[in-house]
């Protein structure tokens, strides 16, 4: 069964021919991120302008590279919630139209499970149930997988997502966006230890996150030492951020997972590209006999691959939309 899958959430317009939830045949992505980087973060109104610019050409050449033609497509699954409300409404119209000119089932697909479906693609042999943390520029969450298509929520953030962290944090520091990447490549040079931050805790809901607090602190740091004329060092300070976000990453999912009984975890979303939380989860799960799955990095930041793959599922558990299909900004990942 080949699905086509459409991508259009923030930045990046993508779209990918699969087969069976795992063979990718094609994967195209146009991303306006240096665009961006002119304002420090996303516009949302650039980025929808951009995806009605290139949306017809990212499907037809994936469509292309996979030597397929729509007549070889048994479903189209395209990203409606959650994400950029205009950027959205680009892709879900997009798919609505050419599903129903094409006569393909149309198959709504959540953003989120679509990055833990991306581990389906790099790891062949996964299969629910797992435990997933999910990790990005604007979700943080730790996610029962029970099947393809049903998951529960164990912990989430309460303010800020990590990823998001990571950006405020390197814009302090001059770097351009997106500063997640930035500091990752940085902060191999630096001290983890250099710097002493917190590690907020949400005592009612100890699988819950919280960086805000600790974004603050980097932040306040940067700022006491610039207001006394002082210089800090960029890679330590890199360093021990890092650090602290991804402690509290690795800490918290741990905990859930020997507190639930859970010995197959999986990690996706933009931030699972990480090195040291790649590399942390690799140490601490191989010391404690759990197996870890991780999406290739090609795979961790928004692709149309990932949205085939979940939506091929999608299709088997019959969730088909019809052409009132709506785009939506927020939507838990454990909708029904």
């Amino acid at each position: 069964m080949k699905i086509l899958g459409i991508e259009s959430s923030c930045d990046e317009t993508a779209a990918s021919v699969v087969e069976d939830g795992r063979v990718v045949l094609s994967n195209v992505v146009a991303s306006s991120v240096e665009e961006h980087k002119l304002y420090g973060g996303v516009v949302p109104e650039i980025a929808s302008r951009r995806h009605a610019e290139c949306i017809s050409q990212v499907v037809e050449q994936a469509l292309n590279d996979a030597n397929v033609t729509l007549d070889d497509i048994d479903g189209i699954g395209v990203t409606h919630a959650p994400g950029l409300i205009g950027a959205l409404l680009v892709g879900v119209n997009f798919a609505k139209g050419l599903a129903y000119s094409a006569k393909k089932p149309l198959v709504p697909t959540h953003h989120l499970r679509s990055h833990i479906a991306s581990n389906y693609i790099s790891n062949k042999e996964l299969k629910p149930p797992f435990m997933c943390l999910v990790v990005s520029g604007g979700h943080s969450h730790i996610v029962m997988v029970e099947s393809y298509t049903k998951m529960k929520i164990i912990g989430r953030t309460r303010d800020d997502a990590a990823g998001e962290a990571f950006d405020k944090a390197a814009r302090t520091m001059g770097m351009s966006y997106p500063g997640g990447i930035s500091m990752d490549i940085e902060a191999e040079k630096g001290d983890p230890f250099a710097f002493k931050l917190p590690r907020p805790i949400v005592h009612d809901a100890p699988y819950d996150f919280s960086f805000s607090g600790l974004k603050t602190a980097i932040i306040n740091t940067i700022h006491n030492a610039s207001q006394k004329g002082e210089s800090l060092p960029k890679a330590d300070l890199c360093a021990s951020f890092r650090w602290a976000v991804v402690d509290c990453l690795v800490t918290n999912f741990l905990k859930a997972a020997k507190d639930y009984n859970v010995k197959t975890l999986v990690i996706a979303g933009g931030v699972s590209a990480n090195s040291l939380l790649r590399r942390r989860l690799q140490e601490e799960c191989k010391n404690l006999g759990y197996e870890l799955y991780m999406p290739e990095k090609k795979y961790c930041g928004d692709n149309g691959a990932m949205v085939a793959s979940q939506a091929y599922y999608e299709l088997l558990d019959n969730n088909i939309a019809d052409l009132d299909l709506n785009a939506v900004a927020t939507l838990p990942i454990d909708y029904r």
